[in-house]
């Protein structure tokens, strides 16, 4: 059995949800673990001194218990998907499983960031972002100035972040059709999962 780590990463409302499901659907023995499952609780989120909650920070997240559930995946895939009552097709020799990691700052954390195979990075304008933003209900709700005040100078810093990081990254152009951008990622996840059955 061999292993391929993918991570899908990007701003909020960039689209990584939408393409990681659509590429789980469609890659045979290939399960999602999403970063957003890993909030802690609000209560421990700090607040910065405009009175926003710190959520768009590393230390928002229990990185520790995710790397713990990727570390999981990575001893036996099989056993993770059977947990999770996810079908594995039987294993064989040129078998490969897929794991697709999805979240707005997986690849600012090193030790995660490591792991992958194949890096895509979701972007959209300012824009389009803060009228997506503003269409999502999230609890809590974002309070008044939050996107402009908190989120989008956060993503800047992230993103920028991203240039110290040696790691290759494909950048998506999220504005593209949504199916346009999967046939393009399912495209080059299948190329390597074809290299990785070729290899002895």
């Amino acid at each position: 059995m061999k292993t391929l780590i993918v991570g899908v990463g990007g701003m909020t409302n960039g689209g990584k949800s939408t393409l990681s499901k659509s590429l789980h659907r469609k890659i045979p023995n290939s399960c999602v673990i999403a970063q957003d499952s890993y909030f802690k609780d609000d209560s421990v989120v700090p607040v910065d001194s405009n009175g926003f909650k710190q959520y768009d920070v590393l230390d928002a997240l229990h990185m520790d218990k995710m790397m713990s559930d990727v570390d999981s995946w990575r001893a036996d895939p099989d056993s993770f998907l059977r947990q999770r009552g996810l079908n594995p097709q039987p294993s064989s020799t040129d078998k490969v499983c897929v794991l697709i990691v999805e979240g707005f700052l997986i690849f600012n954390y090193r030790p995660l960031n490591d792991l992958f195979d194949k890096r895509y990075s979701l972007e959209i304008p300012y824009d389009v972002c803060k009228r997506r933003r503003s269409s999502r209900v999230y609890t809590p709700p974002d309070p008044p100035g939050y996107f402009d005040g908190y989120v989008w100078p956060m993503y800047l810093k992230n993103r920028q972040e991203l240039g110290s990081i040696t790691s290759e990254i494909f950048f998506l152009d999220g504005l593209k059709p949504k199916e346009e951008v999967l046939t393009a990622v399912y495209k080059d996840i299948c190329q390597e999962i074809d290299r990785l059955q070729e290899e002895d």
